[in-house]
């Protein structure tokens, strides 16, 4: 079966790069996003509701801070 490198990133955040593992390297409001969409299972827009930005802007700050924890772990994926 193949695997989606969405499900690769969802499954990196949640194993590897656990919120304490991860506070060096990403702003409050980024890792309120990263616990809201990988930890509590909430969509993009649901995180933007209630956060008070748009869908646009939690996509770009999930990709970022997404980015800085694979670097910040050397994981090229």
């Amino acid at each position: 079966a193949l695997i989606a490198m969405q499900d690769i990133d969802d499954a990196f955040i949640r194993v590897i790069a656990g919120p304490k593992k991860t506070s060096r390297v990403m702003n409050e409001r980024e890792r309120k996003i990263i616990n809201l969409r990988f930890y509590k299972n909430k969509t993009q827009m649901e995180i933007a509701a209630e956060i008070g930005i748009s869908q646009a802007q939690v996509s770009r700050l999930e990709k970022g801070a997404m980015d800085r924890i694979k670097k910040h772990h050397k994981i090229y994926i």
